[in-house]
């Protein structure tokens, strides 16, 4: 054979030597051994989720409406306390017209993701979050495997799908969250009965066959698609029939909208081995479609290094050596007018703060209207939540923590967990968790002097949380432990900051002079 025939077939046999490598699936294990978390993750700092699905159509009955409108008595999870009166009142009673009205009656008619997307690019979101499915095992997109899904029933609209496009159209990174493992023992309610009344002992709807749809609006959908089996039939092959069928649902989740991240509530893998399976194909899937995996799973999960940290409405209480995320929400998961907000642009700002200088992303939750718009007070908020970003950019994006997070803690480590919208069993059983540690409008204001860092480059960025005008001392700044500070800005002024270094400390002269005053950031160069 001639040389040149030998190059040609080697060059052949490289090229199917790599194709196999290219199509050989790894292990969960081979994967995480080399993962590495992407830039657009790390250095984004900021996110938008839109916790929204047809639990938003209820006005009144808490985040978890459709497990409590089958519930005459909520017991401790309070927050569901309005969702059985509002479902007979509004409704009708769930023996008869059960969730999967509910449903029938979201239309999201007002939705326009393309609004939506350049709205939140505009405040300052460098990845989009949308919910796929909730608790109610309800998907939100075109789903093969779950005929009770937005296309079919509801709205008629693939929402993913549209929220997708949109990302694309915006180029921003695209994620979906599911929490859907939770369905099995969530559901339950819907096929008890009430307790007293006139209606005491009539089977809710979850009873209900696919035969009983018959000349109604569902006929041809079986609500045992949506509910589940009636407790005593479900069989230990059902059970493993759904949790098959649910790797499948998320299999198709993440090929179809090419998803970026997925985020999972709940902790550890999603139905155990057959979450990680899911996971498992999501990350080789991006590993053949990019040479490398470029996407990230997100969730409550322990000893996985491959997955970001979620924090539900708290944060970190040190500097984590890892990505993580702290996830927030004004007031509902899903927009409710049961309770006051808890939070105003004044608390996610401080928020947003003290998570980038432990090294986190927080990723904020908008609350759609049923309709898919943003209310208005809810947008005020946003408006300025952005102005702020905006102005303090360069000391948020791609920024990292100093050696410490922050100085003059007197606040450190006094969040009084108020936990609500949760598992309330399983955020007893993680007692080390801190998850539900948030500060809100409620919680004392910050000290004047209590700061946070982040660094990027050569310089140093001091947040002032809580500024006044006048001066305030930072210990951590002194001769002693940095070096000579070469001049000081404040972010968003032309004017330059005066200060004084000694061994000891730096003094800082703050010139906040507008009300209400919202985190000051002060650029320092020199001291690294």
């Amino acid at each position: 054979m001639k040389p040149k025939q030998l190059f040609t077939l080697f060059t052949l046999l490289l090229c199917v030597i790599n194709v196999f490598a290219q199509q050989k699936k790894l292990t969960w294990e081979e994967l995480r051994k080399d993962y590495q978390f992407p830039k657009w993750y790390t250095e984004a700092r900021f996110g938008i989720w839109v916790h929204w699905g047809a639990q938003t159509q209820p006005e009144y009955g808490g985040g978890w409406y459709a497990k409590h409108m089958y519930q005459q008595n909520v017991g401790k999870e309070t927050w569901g306390e309005n969702a059985y009166p509002y479902q007979v009142k509004t409704y009708g009673h769930p023996s008869e017209k059960g969730f999967k009205d509910v449903i029938h009656e979201w239309k999201a008619d007002k939705l326009n993701t393309d609004d939506l997307l350049k709205y939140f690019k505009s405040i300052g979101a460098k990845y989009f979050v949308a919910l796929a499915n909730h608790h109610d095992h309800f998907d939100n997109f075109d789903s093969t495997y779950q005929p009770w899904n937005s296309v079919n029933v509801g709205p008629k609209k693939d929402l993913i799908g549209l929220f997708k496009k949109s990302a694309v159209k915006y180029g921003i990174p695209f994620g979906v969250s599911s929490h859907d493992d939770r369905f099995l023992d969530w559901w339950k309610t819907a096929f008890g009965a009430d307790t007293s009344g006139s209606k005491k002992g009539i089977p809710y709807d979850g009873h209900m066959t696919k035969a009983d749809g018959k000349g109604k609006w569902w006929y041809g959908l079986d609500p045992a698609d949506l509910y589940g089996l009636p407790p005593e039939k479900r069989t230990p092959e059902w059970i493993k029939g759904v949790k098959e069928t649910y790797v499948k649902r998320i299999e198709e989740l993440v090929s179809k909208y090419d998803v970026d991240m997925l985020w999972f509530d709940g902790y550890g893998f999603p139905y155990g081995d057959y979450g990680k399976e899911a996971c498992t194909y999501y990350y080789n899937r991006s590993l053949q479609e990019h040479g490398k995996v470029t996407a990230v799973i997100a969730g409550k999960f322990s000893n996985e290094p491959s997955t970001v940290k979620d924090i539900e409405r708290g944060g970190a209480a040190e500097i984590l050596p890892y990505p993580w995320q702290g996830t927030l929400t004004f007031g509902s998961w899903f927009y409710k007018k049961d309770k006051p907000i808890r939070h105003n642009a004044r608390t996610v700002i401080e928020t947003l703060t003290d998570i980038i200088s432990k090294n986190g992303n927080l990723l904020l939750n908008v609350e759609l209207l049923p309709d898919g718009t943003i209310p208005p007070d809810h947008k005020l908020i946003l408006d300025t939540i952005g102005k702020w970003i905006n102005t303090n950019q360069e000391a948020i994006y791609a920024s990292k923590p100093w050696k410490i997070y922050g100085d003059n803690l007197a606040s450190a480590h006094k969040s009084v967990k108020g936990i609500s919208e949760a598992d309330l069993d399983a955020a007893k059983k993680q007692t080390k968790s801190e998850d539900f540690n948030e500060r809100t409008i409620a919680s004392p204001l910050y000290p004047h002097n209590e700061v946070r860092f982040t660094t990027k480059g050569n310089s140093l960025y001091v947040f002032v949380l809580n500024p006044i005008a006048g001066s305030i001392d930072i210990p951590s700044l002194g001769l002693h432990f940095t070096k000579a500070i070469k001049s000081v800005n404040l972010l968003g002024s032309s004017s330059k900051i005066n200060f004084k270094q000694d061994q000891e400390k730096t003094t800082l002269i703050i010139t906040a002079k507008n009300k209400p005053l919202y985190t000051q950031v002060y650029k320092i160069d020199g001291a690294l």
